[in-house]
């Protein structure tokens, strides 16, 4: 036997790249499984405290919008130091935001809690930390579709959390429904416990891409034309998945439609994002990525055209979920490959976290705007209108990328 093999025959299970990426795959249905059920808190926290339903919505666009400006600081820590400690620390702060969101009666402090601790919890738990480690332990060419995996995990999430967010506020009240999910909140740490192996610095070169400093790596990449390309339209993904997500159950409800029939609509965008994330992660590993995913951006706009201008009913509701799912998270997997061609994987996670700052500014504005403009007006027209004018945009913006490694990124 050889000293490779004798090697590889002493790896504990539970540091083998099969169970890392199980690892990651369960961080990621915790992470974006409870964030998934805080529209169904819109309603019974607005009333319970009094509050216009602006409060609430900044809260929650106040949670994206750090969530995003804690992603690349997140990401440079993982870089530098590896994933699992990360995740860890994630894990509390976000517990700790959740249950001030659940006992306090201060607008301020429910900013304090759910805005800003959850959004910084979400950030160091998320599965984009998660991405960053499996990028470096999976060969180049599953790299793509372990990235569909990890992003499909996530929505598995949602599947799983919506139904079982509703249920928790329709048996237990909202309060309770918070600190349960607080709780579960805190598998992360369990779950991340394999990716420890990952605790060394993943910042050393790699075969085939140019000895950066972090700081030169970042510079150099806003320099690049297809990045701020790739970066702009990403900013449509965070409006138009932040808004459905918040205010999605607060508007079937005003059409009639019953919370739990919601729950169940809001659970099967996750389970078809199973499906949608998974099949863009293959096409991403098979060809060119930014024509996929500028045509997602086109698909989602005509989808959303096409619910407004239809009566909403069940049958409806569940056509959008369901159609709407399988394009929901589809954009990561190849937003993430596209950073990884152009850029290599030693920087992946700082670099992909400030594309996702963008994502998450367009979340803010998705929430916020929304719930702003209801105030104003009563309706939620104009902000599905401007959804889809954003996705015709996000189209025309990703066409021009080109996927090829940056200058100076790469080794002669």
């Amino acid at each position: 036997m050889s000293t490779e093999a004798r090697a590889e025959t002493h790896i504990p299970w539970y540091h083998t790249i099969t169970a890392m990426i199980v690892a990651g795959c369960l961080v990621a249905i915790v992470n974006f499984g409870v964030r998934s059920t805080f529209g169904f808190f819109t309603v019974p926290v607005s009333e319970a405290h009094g509050w216009p339903r602006e409060i609430f919505s900044f809260a929650m666009a106040m949670q994206n919008l750090v969530w995003g400006i804690a992603t690349p600081v997140a990401g440079m820590l993982a870089d530098r130091y590896g994933s699992a400690r990360v995740l860890m620390a994630g894990a509390v702060i976000y517990c700790l935001g959740m249950l001030m969101m659940a006992w306090t009666s201060s607008a301020s402090m429910f900013n304090l809690g759910g805005g800003v601790l959850v959004g910084i919890g979400i950030a160091f738990s998320s599965f984009s930390i998660v991405m960053a480690a499996l990028g470096r332990i999976v060969p180049p060419d599953r790299r793509s579709w372990a990235f569909g995996i990890a992003t499909a995990s996530g929505s598995l999430g949602q599947f799983i959390f919506a139904p079982l967010g509703a249920m928790l506020v329709s048996a237990y009240g909202w309060q309770q429904a918070l600190v349960i999910l607080a709780c579960l909140s805190l598998l992360i740490i369990l779950f991340a416990a394999p990716l420890l192996k990952q605790n060394t610095s993943g910042s050393r070169p790699t075969p085939g891409e140019a000895d950066l400093t972090m700081k030169a790596a970042i510079g150099l990449a806003f320099g690049h034309r297809s990045y701020i390309l790739l970066v702009s339209g990403f900013f449509v993904c965070g409006f138009q998945l932040a808004f459905i997500t918040v205010h999605m159950p607060a508007y079937l409800a005003e059409h009639g439609i019953s919370k739990e029939f919601a729950g169940i609509a809001m659970g099967l965008i996750g389970l078809f994002n199973v499906v949608g994330s998974y099949v863009s992660g293959i096409i991403g590993g098979r060809g060119e990525k930014h024509v996929p995913l500028a045509f997602i951006y086109l698909i989602r706009a005509a989808i959303t055209a096409g619910f407004v201008l239809l009566p909403v009913t069940p049958v409806t509701t569940l056509l959008f979920t369901c159609s709407m799912g399988l394009l929901w998270l589809s954009t990561v997997p190849l937003t993430m490959g596209l950073v990884t061609v152009m850029f290599g994987t030693r920087y992946m996670a700082t670099l992909y976290g400030f594309v996702f700052v963008s994502h998450q500014v367009g979340s803010f504005l998705g929430v916020w705007l929304a719930g702003r403009l209801y105030d104003q007006f009563g309706s939620y027209d104009i902000v599905w209108w401007l959804s889809v004018a954003l996705g015709v945009f996000a189209f025309i913006v990703n066409l021009p990328i080109r996927e090829q490694r940056a200058p100076r990124f790469a080794t002669a």
